[in-house]
């Protein structure tokens, strides 16, 4: 596999550990439920994100370890209006941000003043690879199907994303498309704000001829049939997608994983980044958590504190020289 068609999931490989003696305090058995949090979500309901921190908010009121999280959303942008918000409530400490690379990428694009290094990072949480999804009665039946018909007219073939220019579903099919040499330029992007939010019906009504997105937003329509998938992005083929080869396995040398974590503003203090450090160690621990990792098919990446402030700054690195390489920025 080519260096280039792996500059993010080189990183994501790399730094892919569990961070057991950073993150082994963990609220007492007599501590009172952390109360008034809330989690932004920078896109529609229903995307990934969403489905992300309701998760988040779920099991921290089901483990005890806080009542009452507020979940709200702020769309914009491809995150970047969420990102800016958090940055300018500088020490809220009762206030967090669901965000993952797709906030990462938008950020190189979009030319906003916010970074994600003017956050304080609190944790990663999970790892995600992207598939390759098409409505249940395509025509293309195969990964080989659809790269077949894509190199003849890649112009011609609309690929809906569920993240603006910049992030993953965005970078995804780009990647895809050099690998299988095809110009990323020729490609026909459709940016949708939310892969289970606004995409998931443009791919059900025929709008795109192929979605690039997380799996785990489409489960209950791969399920119920309506949507197949053709391919997965990541190393390995994935428990919950029975039968769906890796794209490795069908003969394109390319593994790509989304990854999401939760930041919180700047100045919140050393106190208030435990006390949310602490409830996502508890919520990372418990069963009710790795029920919802398996049932989303979700890989635990769980990293906090100053491993995962590592892992943002790589990021960040390896976004701008990848958006800078397609001519994004």
């Amino acid at each position: 596999m080519s260096g280039r068609s792996r500059a993010l999931s080189g990183i994501l490989g790399a730094l892919l550990m569990l961070t057991a003696g950073a993150c082994d305090v963990r609220p007492g058995a007599g501590d009172r439920p952390l109360d008034g949090l809330r989690i932004m979500v920078p896109n529609t309901a229903g995307g990934g994100y969403d489905t992300t921190a309701r998760t988040v908010a779920r099991v921290l009121e089901e483990t005890s370890t806080a009542s009452d999280v507020q979940v709200f959303n702020l769309p914009g942008a491809g995150g970047t209006v969420g990102l800016q918000r958090i940055v300018d409530e500088r020490g809220n400490k009762d206030l967090a941000l669901q965000m993952g690379l797709g906030v990462v990428g938008a950020t190189h694009v979009s030319h906003g003043t916010a970074t994600v290094e003017q956050t304080t990072p609190i944790a990663r949480l999970i790892d995600e690879p992207g598939a390759i999804v098409v409505r249940k009665d395509s025509p293309y039946r195969t990964i080989g199907d659809l790269i077949g018909t894509w190199r003849k007219d890649p112009a011609g073939l609309r690929v809906g994303g569920g993240s603006s220019p910049g992030g993953p579903d965005h970078l995804l099919p780009m990647e895809l498309a050099r690998t299988i040499g095809i110009d990323p330029k020729k490609v026909h992007y459709v940016a949708y704000d939310g892969g289970g939010g606004d995409l998931l019906p443009a791919l059900l009504d025929g709008k795109v001829d192929f979605a690039t997105s997380g799996f785990g937003e489409f489960l209950d329509q791969i399920d119920a049939g309506q949507l197949r998938v053709l391919a997965v992005t990541s190393e390995r083929p994935v428990a919950a997608l029975h039968g769906v080869p890796t794209l490795k396995a069908s003969g394109i040398p390319l593994v790509f994983d989304n990854w999401r974590g939760i930041v919180a503003p700047p100045g919140i203090g050393a106190a208030a980044r435990r006390r949310w450090i602490d409830a996502l160690t508890t919520l990372h621990g418990s069963r009710q958590w790795k029920a919802e990792l398996t049932r989303h098919g979700w890989t635990d990446a769980f990293a906090t504190g100053d491993t995962f402030k590592a892992f943002l700054a790589q990021q960040d690195r390896a976004v701008a020289g990848l958006v800078a390489e397609l001519g994004l920025n």
